[in-house]
Order: C-alpha cells, then sequence, then structure tokens
C-alpha cells in the first residue's frame, strides 16, 4: 500500500472507529500521521439565495453517527424532527417554530440514531440497546447481539436494526419483541459509521459489504443482492468495502455511495443494477430526480446524471473542508463543513449562492429538510432552522 494513502485512510478508519478485524500492529504499521492540507479559502460570500435563520434550538453534544429524523405526521404536513445527543437525550422539535415537543433520556451514551414514525423514536445505546419511546414517554427496550452505528429504521409497525456486523433484526414495534434476523457472514472490516437501512415499498433495504440487499419484511429472506463495489487490494485495509448513508431514493431507484470506491444506483423494485462509477468520498449522496450529488474525500463536490451516472460538474472551492453528505433544496444543495458553515450551492453547475454560519463547531449530520425549513446540526449540540426566501 502507498504510504501516503495508508496515513491519510488510517487516520480516517481510526476516527470512524473501524471494527472487527483491525488490528494494534495493523495500525501501528500503516500510521505516521493524517493529511494537513488546510481548508480551502473562501471567497467573499456573495448571497444570490435568500436564506434566513428562521430559529435555533439546542441538544448535548453530537459525538456519534447522528440521523436527523423526519416523523411523518401525514403527507400534506411533514413539520416534525427528532433529534438526539450522545448522553441519551432525545428530543422532537417543531421544524416550523423550533418549539421542543418533548425530550426523554435513553439513560446511556447513545451509538445511533434517531429513528422515527410520527410518534415512536428508537436509538440504540452504547451498551448495545434497542429503545423505543412513544411521544416522549420510554415503552421498552431490548439488548441486541452487537453493537449498531445505524439509526434503526420505524415502519409498518415494526423496527429494523442493523448490526456493525451488517446483520438485520427486526422487532415488533409495540411490544419490543424480536420476529426475525437476518445473520451474515462476518466481513474482515466494516466501518463505525451509518450504513444503510430504508424502505421502498414492500421492501426492506440495508447493506452489506459493497452490496445493496433487498429483504422482505415478513420474514427476513433476502429477495436481490446487487453490488456498487467490490472488495481489491491485498490486505484487509485495502479491501475493506462498505456502504455508508445516507442513500438518495427516488421513484424505487436507490443511490449509494461505497466508502472511497464508488457511487451507484439500483433499481430496488427489480434489484437490477442501473449504474456505477468510480469516487472517492466518505459521506453519503442525496439527489433528485434527475441529479445524484455528493462530497468527495478531499472537498471536491460532484453532481452525476441519475440516469446514467454522466458526471454534470464539480466544483472544488470547498477543498478540505470535511464536508458532510448533501442536503437537495428546490434550487440549491447545501453542506455543512467542520467549521460550522453551511454552504448553499447552485444544482445547474455547483456555483455558491450563500452560506450560513452555526456555532463554530462541525456539522455534525447530514442536513435534512423538513417541511420548508433546512435543519442543520452540530457537533457542540446546535440545531438551527434555515429557510430559503
Amino acid at each position: 500500500m502507498k504510504k501516503s494513502y495508508a496515513v491519510s485512510l488510517i487516520v480516517r478508519l481510526a476516527a470512524l472507529g473501524v471494527v472487527a478485524g483491525l488490528t494494534a500492529s495493523l495500525l501501528t504499521a500503516c500510521a505516521g500521521g493524517g493529511d494537513k492540507s488546510k481548508p480551502a479559502e473562501l471567497a467573499a460570500n456573495a448571497p444570490k439565495l435568500g436564506i434566513r435563520l428562521a430559529w435555533t434550538a439546542r441538544v448535548g453534544a453530537v459525538n456519534f453517527p447522528l440521523n436527523i429524523a423526519v416523523a411523518s405526521v401525514n403527507k400534506a404536513n411533514d413539520t416534525i424532527f427528532m433529534v438526539a445527543s450522545s448522553d441519551g437525550i432525545v428530543a422532537s422539535i417543531d421544524a416550523v417554530s423550533g418549539r421542543e415537543l418533548w425530550r426523554d433520556q435513553a439513560g446511556k451514551a447513545l451509538a445511533a440514531g434517531v429513528g422515527a414514525d410520527a410518534s415512536f423514536a428508537a436509538v440504540v445505546t452504547s451498551a448495545n440497546e434497542l429503545v423505543t419511546f412513544d411521544n416522549g414517554r420510554e415503552v421498552w427496550r431490548q439488548k441486541l447481539g452487537t453493537s449498531s452505528y445505524t439509526a434503526p429504521l420505524v415502519s409498518g409497525g415494526k423496527v429494523f436494526v442493523l448490526g456493525a456486523d451488517r446483520a438485520i433484526s427486526a422487532f415488533e414495534l409495540a411490544s419490543g419483541k424480536q420476529l426475525w434476523s437476518q445473520k451474515r457472514s462476518t466481513e474482515a472490516l466494516t466501518l463505525r459509521q451509518s450504513g444503510v437501512l430504508l424502505m421502498v415499498s414492500d421492501t426492506l433495504v440495508s447493506s452489506v459489504a459493497g452490496r445493496l440487499v433487498g429483504i422482505n419484511t415478513l420474514d427476513g429472506n433476502i429477495r436481490w443482492s446487487t453490488p456498487i463495489a467490490s472488495a481489491r487490494g491485498t490486505n484487509e485495509i485495502e479491501r475493506l468495502v462498505d456502504l455508508v448513508g445516507r442513500v438518495s431514493n427516488n421513484s424505487e431507484v436507490v443511490c449509494a455511495r461505497a466508502y472511497r470506491v464508488s457511487v451507484g444506483c439500483v433499481n430496488a423494485s427489480r434489484g437490477s443494477l442501473l449504474w456505477t462509477k468510480p469516487a472517492v468520498g466518505l459521506e453519503g449522496v442525496q439527489g433528485d430526480a434527475s441529479t445524484l450529488f455528493g462530497a468527495e474525500a478531499d472537498g471536491k463536490v460532484i453532481a452525476w446524471n441519475r440516469v446514467n451516472g454522466e458526471r454534470l460538474w464539480q466544483t472544488e472551492q470547498l477543498l478540505n473542508r470535511n464536508l458532510s453528505a448533501p442536503a437537495v433544496l428546490d434550487k440549491a444543495i447545501v453542506v455543512g463543513d467542520s467549521t460550522g458553515l453551511v454552504h448553499f450551492l447552485s444544482k445547474t453547475d455547483g456555483s455558491s449562492l450563500n452560506r450560513m454560519a452555526t456555532d463554530g463547531s462541525a456539522i455534525a449530520a447530514a442536513p435534512v429538510v423538513v417541511g420548508n425549513t433546512l435543519v442543520v446540526v452540530t457537533r457542540n449540540g446546535g440545531v438551527f432552522g434555515f429557510i430559503a426566501e
């Protein structure tokens, strides 16, 4: 392995906490320093898109792979979201006003969360417990057989959990009873980072190694398995291949990123691969009906044609700024960086439309759009609601 690649990859893997099979000797052999490239200097902000800060709120510090969960109240008015902090706080917030609706405590530090529907929320603690809340009241907790770094999925009266070993378990939402468990052959390495877990029609779509997998929610049987990337290289680190959240789902076409290897799209109704392209990003992707967007490890932001994977544009204005996965607005894509800035880029060519400051700490999770509000959460626990005007 080339030393420069090994150094940057090991530092990133150590920060993420790669699990299973990565030995101290391997870290020692490859380590020796990180990528010290300075964040790109930013041009003066010249707003071309009106953005205003509508409100702020606060949870505790966030040092785990947080998923900001949008709770589907109804199809016309989805305005509630749920967030959590490392020390176990779970909170429900109204996206219009920023008003906190409820707050509860999981009792232990969190490893993954939040998954939610209209009233239920689910998180996983560092003690490997799945904990569910109903409108701010804990209703049950279930001990898991392994750790998890992916937010549970609450859907159809069930809670689905993706383990660090990429095994999937299903629990009855009302009672916590385990319904089934889909065991996986253990990979040499997986990431301490969110994997893939979403519903597409009546199929549960998840990830194992470099593959998207479609699962029958009734019994856990696999319907299809499609590769986005394949392992390569001569040792465990070089052969690491894992899909990372978030993913983009539009009209049953699911697009995902394989960590540092590729991006690709799969038709989730048939399980057929539509395309895959080389890419070296660390975080997930997002898109709309025509375009897929993502940030590379070095801070390039890229747009791909969703139909065939053709690269439409890329911008290098945010190099080395440790970007989040993007969110998509009507006219802009949005990424957060390690200095707490939120960047609004043109969907057409990636040019800067505006940027907004938060509290100076890194953006902790991929921003999400809740109704008409863009929600951003920082490592220090700041929750910010922005409105495009």
